[in-house]
Parts: structure tokens; sequence; C-alpha cells
């Protein structure tokens, strides 16, 4: 190979790939039209090329170097903007992307929501009746032992927050991935029937629910009431929602089956699928705050109770701005659309 003249036929290209990545350093990735990132891409494909058919010729140190500095800018360039793509993606879902699929799924989350609420209601009322009703929930031995001692069960956490934390997060967690799945699932895993698609989810909200109101009534009754709910406030302000998100993405694959509407079964699966796959997205962050309040905050008994019903307020009244949230406008039109 004549390596002047190869030099001086390739020249040119190198000469655009620097410069097409001068302006993608000075201005960004995005100053660049798409036409002249795909030329980038090209050009980075041949000058590769180039560099090992100069490595296995007897090509000057300076042209060697050269074009290494070309392939090494030209690869940090393509996949480093890749990934701040993917990570601005990422940051577009955080700030608009949850809170539109939450505004999306709103009818979905308020059944879910519902269904808790009315196995919390029915709950309260059978156990504060019978007693009978109520260690059947929540179980004898522990019943009596909140009866006897007049002491919260919540003091366990302490001295061992991290581990405490920890295990809170992934049984939320768990509860949570088990409330969507139950959305498809026909089999209900902790008692040996089928039920519909959604079926699973219902029972898992609605004895969740239960569990709750039978909570309720027994520290009414031990004069507790206002120590549990303390400690609930904090962490419940996301936890509870995040689990009412997760119901309705259970409900919304269910929907996706028993009622497909418009699309074909498959089809439905995919679009509801993708919209419960979305919050999920947001549910598993929400949890993982919620379980470090509640290892690390909740329990701790210097704080006044006070404090914990106003900063549990707080958390939840910043939830709902945050789910309240739209994208920005670029002009006038767009608002009008």
């Amino acid at each position: 190979m004549n390596i002047q003249r190869w030099m001086a036929r390739r020249e040119k290209s190198w000469r655009q790939l620097e410069q097409l990545l001068n302006q993608a350093e000075k201005k960004g990735i995005q100053s660049l039209t798409s036409e002249q990132i795909r030329h980038l891409a090209s050009l980075y494909r041949s000058v590769s090329a180039d560099l090992a058919r100069a490595k296995s010729h007897n090509v000057g140190q300076s042209v060697l170097q050269d074009l290494q500095r070309l392939t090494s800018r030209s690869y940090s360039q393509i996949y480093q903007g890749s990934r701040r793509q993917e990570w601005q993606a990422l940051l577009d879902f955080c700030r608009y992307g949850f809170p539109e699929v939450v505004r999306q799924s709103w009818v979905y989350i308020a059944l879910a929501t519902l269904l808790f609420v009315l196995g919390g209601l029915v709950g309260w009322w059978y156990a504060w009746q019978d007693p009978a009703f109520m260690t059947l929930i929540l179980g004898a031995e522990f019943v009596e032992t909140v009866k006897d001692t007049q002491e919260l069960w919540t003091v366990s956490i302490l001295g061992v927050e991290p581990v405490a934390s920890s295990a809170i997060m992934i049984n939320n967690i768990v509860v949570s991935l088990q409330a969507i799945i139950g959305g498809i699932t026909m089999f209900m895993p902790e008692v040996p029937l089928l039920a519909p698609p959604g079926g699973f989810t219902v029972y898992l909200l609605v004895v969740n629910g239960l569990m709750i109101g039978s909570v309720g009534a027994l520290v009414a009754q031990a004069n507790l009431a206002y120590d549990l709910w303390a400690f609930v406030f904090p962490h419940g302000a996301l936890e509870l929602p995040a689990i009412f998100f997760a119901g309705g993405a259970g409900l919304l694959l269910g929907r996706a089956i028993l009622l497909p509407g418009q699309y074909r079964r498959r089809d439905a699966l995919k679009v509801y699928g993708l919209q419960a796959a979305k919050l999920l997205y947001g549910i598993i962050p929400m949890l993982v705050i919620a379980g470090l309040i509640e290892g690390f905050f909740s329990p701790q008994t210097w704080i006044p109770n006070g404090v914990k019903y106003v900063v549990g307020t707080l958390i939840f009244v910043l939830l709902v701005q945050y789910c309240r949230r739209q994208r920005p406008f670029n002009s006038p039109e767009q608002a009008l659309l």
C-alpha cells in the first residue's frame, strides 16, 4: 500500500470528523443535526478501520496518535451521548412521566383505594364489635400481648433500624409486586382458589384493609391510637399510596384480560402492561423512601407525636403536588392542543 497516497485520500475524512467532534465537544451533541450525527457515526467507523490499517503498516507515530485521538473522542461522544440521553429520559420520567401515568390511571388507583378503605371499615367495625373476629384477623397472641403490655410493637424496630428498614422495604415491594401480578394470575396462592384475572389483587387490597381496620380497633381499645397513627403517618404518606398505585396497576392488567375493549387481548396486555410497568417504576422508589422513614424516623420515641403528624401530612401534600405536575408547554400553540 502506498502510505502517502492513502493518507492524502483519507485526510479529508479525518478533518471532517475532527470538525464535527469540535462542535459536539463545544456545544454538545444536541447541536448537531440528525444528518451530521449520522455522518459522525459513519466517519467514526471508517476512521476506526483506518486506525486498524495504520497499525498494520509502517505509518508514522504522529498519524497513529492522531487517529487514536479521533476514535477515542468519537467513541466518547457517541456512547456517552447515548448514556446521557438515557439519564435524561430517566430524569424526564421522574419529573413528568410518573405523574402523567398516575393521572392516566387514576380510575384504577381510586378503585384500589376504595377496596382498601372498604376493607378497613369492615375490619374496624367487626373487630370493635366482636373480639373473636379481631383475633381471627390479627392472631390471638398478638392481640393479647398488646392488651396486656399496653405498648406498641413498633418499639422492636429501635436498635435494629438498618435491618428493620431493609426488611420493611423488601416486604412492601413484595406486596406491591403481588398486587400487580395478581392482575393476571388466576390462582390465589394464599387460599386454594381460582379467581378471575384481578381477583388476587382485589383479595390483597381487601385483606390488608381488614388488617389495618382491625389494628385500628385494637389500638383504640388499648388507648394507643394516637401513638400508633403518629408512627404510621410519616411513612404511610408514601407507603399506602404506593400500595394503591400497585393495586391500580394490577386492576389495569385484569382489565386488559377481562375487558380488552377495542384491542385484542394480546394488544391490550401490551398497552395496559406498559402503563402498569411505568407505575411500578415509580412505586419502588416510593417504597424505598418509605422504608427508610419507617426504619429510622417513625419509631423514634424522642420525636414528639405532633411532629410526626406534621411530617406525614407534609409528605402527603408534597406527593399530591408532585402527582399533579405537568410538562411545561414550549409554546402557546402547544398549550391549546
